[in-house]
Order: structure tokens, then sequence, then C-alpha cells
């Protein structure tokens, strides 16, 4: 059973950075891809990022690519997400989901954790 933990948003000011984390619960996390999510209030669900279980792959949407990047640290049992460069619309709820690949994208394993808010906006 993987559980995951989102951490790390807040409030910061359009052109400002935060890094987001995904703690898992058991060191088995290199089994799996790693997703990046975000939902704003009256929005779809976006996928935004993605890491291969390895590390040694990622992919981007066009709404955030070249601003943020994903990362991983298995030892640790994090995956991060540097965000940078943020913008308005990039308020929303983001999520984190093991996968069992990204490309092509496989079934999400477990359940959507709580997220973590981040708000930009001056």
């Amino acid at each position: 059973q993987l559980q995951l933990v989102e951490s790390g948003g807040g409030l910061v000011q359009p052109g400002g950075s935060l890094r987001l984390s995904c703690a898992a619960s058991r060191r088995t996390l290199d089994t799996y891809a790693i997703g990046w999510f975000r939902q704003a209030p009256g929005k779809e669900r976006e996928e935004i990022s993605c890491i291969s279980s390895s590390g040694g792959s990622t992919n981007y949407g066009d709404s955030v690519k070249g601003r943020f990047t994903i990362s991983r640290d298995n030892a640790k049992n994090t995956v991060y997400l540097q965000m940078n460069s943020l913008k308005p619309e990039d308020t929303a709820v983001y999520y984190c989901a093991a996968t069992l690949s990204c490309v092509p994208r496989g079934p999400r394993v477990g359940s959507w954790g709580q997220g973590t808010q981040v708000t930009v906006s001056s």
C-alpha cells in the first residue's frame, strides 16, 4: 500500500518559485513512475509532469514546460517539483500520484491525497 503526501505549497508572488515535495510511505517508491497533477476551481485536472521510476525520463505539459522541473531522490522516497517563474494561472491544488509508466501513461496506483495549495498572487 503506497501512500503519497504532498507538501511545499503556499502563497507566492508572480515570478516567484516554490518547490513541492511528494513523500512516499515506503522504500519501494522506485518501482513507480510519479506524475504531478493540478486542479484549479472549476477546471479539469491537468497532468503537468511525470518522471520515470529511475528518474531517467521526464515529460512536461505545455503549460509548464521550461518553468517547472521534476526530479526524484529514491533514497529519500521523495519526488520534487521545482516551480519557477510562477504565474497567477498556476494557482491550483497540486497532487502527485504513482503510475505504472509515464509513456504510455499507466493507471494510477492508490488514491489521491489531499494535495498542496499553490496560490500565485500579488
